[in-house]
């Protein structure tokens, strides 16, 4: 077991969920556990993780898996049952899942009676290695994804690396997206260690994923100690998310996929902006050949992904901000560049 701790993020990395029980009681004594999980994990991991809640009343609440369930109406259902099951302001939500539940969850907890406690249990590659860090919370309304939300930090992100050995390898490699993005923002000697270690990855070697995730979530928590409400630097985390919310609604694909549609779109408007060199291209082009991630989207009208684009809240005085990079390991938030550019990068982005 590790931590990673500083100003904002509190960060537990283990192999198993033993050690969580001693974590939890360093918090106090809650009155009253809910977890809040998707079906899939829960089958697969959720008897193995209460058992390492000792004698307490806990409930559970089981939503069911994708982005469908980051809605309104799932958010209501959940707080009418928190007020069924008398969850107080001494009670704690456990977040047990994806990206999905971990940002569901925590919307939930900080809006129930203005704010209780939660905790970030992240079972897939992307929550462990982002979403689950940095306090973001959200739902989606439409085709607008997070645009109800909170920053809201949980009392500590607990990460068993070993769960990502119960994922799909379909999963498992569109998480290797947000991993391959760290590489990109913050540390381009880490893109070398992902080509040469890809075979080892990808079988989910212990070892091997105990350093990814660790690599990436200390990344992760230095920049939101940086920039918590996401006031500037934090922005580059949204490398490849701009292009990609449009291609991820529209689609139908997991978030993974469209933040790797995402990350080429951004490249190739780097390329043609001549903010990188071509060879700089085709490593990040290797790496994702390398894990099998898409480059190229399909069954989606271009001029949709680009109205969703301007939409994103992330965007200002209307304009929209795109994080490309500008160097090897080095991004930087634009929002120069014409919507006739953006437009044709999006059409070449589509497979025919």
């Amino acid at each position: 077991m590790e931590k990673i701790d500083n100003k904002v993020c509190n960060i537990i990395i283990d192999n198993s969920y033993k050690n969580f029980e001693e974590n939890l009681k360093k918090q106090g004594n809650y009155d009253l556990v809910l977890i809040i999980s998707d079906s899939n994990v829960y089958n697969s991991q959720g008897h193995e993780f209460i058992k390492h809640i000792n004698a307490r009343i806990v409930y559970e609440y089981i939503v069911s898996p994708g982005e469908d369930s980051k809605s309104l109406d799932t958010y209501e259902k959940i707080i009418e049952y928190c007020v069924r099951i008398n969850l107080s302001r001494k009670s704690v939500i456990i977040a047990l899942g994806g990206g999905v539940v971990g940002d569901l969850a925590g919307y939930v907890a900080s809006t129930y009676m203005r704010g209780i406690d939660v905790i970030q249990v992240p079972t897939s590659l992307l929550a462990q290695v982002d979403s689950s860090i940095g306090g973001k919370t959200g739902i989606n309304i439409g085709n607008f994804k997070n645009i109800v939300g909170t920053f809201y930090q949980p009392k500590f992100t607990y990460i068993n690396v070993d769960s990502l050995k119960t994922l799909s390898e379909d999963e498992f490699l569109s998480g290797m997206s947000e991993v391959i993005k760290y590489s990109i923002i913050y540390d381009y000697e880490f893109i070398d260690y992902l080509i040469g270690n890809s075979e080892s990855i990808i079988n989910r070697e212990s070892d091997k994923l105990y350093y990814i995730v660790k690599k990436c979530a200390s990344i992760k928590a230095k920049v939101v100690e940086a920039d918590e409400k996401e006031g500037g630097f934090r922005k580059i985390l949204n490398f490849g998310h701009t292009f990609g919310h449009g291609v991820e609604k529209l689609c139908h694909i997991s978030h993974g996929e469209a933040v790797s549609i995402g990350m080429n779109m951004a490249f190739k408007m780097a390329l043609r902006e001549g903010f990188i060199k071509e060879e700089y291209c085709n490593k990040f082009l290797e790496v994702c050949e390398k894990y099998s991630l898409p480059m190229n989207f399909e069954n989606a009208d271009e001029e949709e992904v680009l109205n969703i684009m301007k939409s994103d809240k992330k965007n200002s005085f209307s304009k929209i901000n795109l994080v490309l990079p500008v160097g090897l390991g080095e991004v930087e938030v634009i929002n120069t560049i014409s919507e006739e550019k953006i437009l044709g990068i999006i059409k070449e982005s589509k497979n025919a």
